[in-house]
């Protein structure tokens, strides 16, 4: 056997480890970008929904209040009517 073929059977082994290694470790860390920016993007999801979710309350109250005021000129057509009978 020569040098050169016994040289490269015993490197062989401690450098496909060492690309094994690698790319888990490349893996992991694209992975790990990936997951950050999937939560920030679902950060950006919470914060909108919360800011929907006042505007959403706002609005609410604002047609609450109009419905007591029509509910109360109503109420007072009403009384007019009975007594125009």
């Amino acid at each position: 056997m020569s040098e050169t073929i016994y040289l490269l059977t015993i490197f062989a082994l401690p450098v496909t480890l060492l690309l094994i290694f690698g790319m888990k470790y490349y893996a992991a860390t694209q992975q790990a970008k990936a997951r950050q920016v999937q939560e920030a993007s679902f950060r950006d999801v919470a914060s909108r929904a919360t800011a929907m979710q006042a505007e959403t309350a706002a609005a609410l109250s604002s047609i609450r209040t109009t419905l007591a005021d029509v509910t109360t000129r109503l109420a007072a057509v009403e009384k007019i009517l009975k007594q125009v009978e």
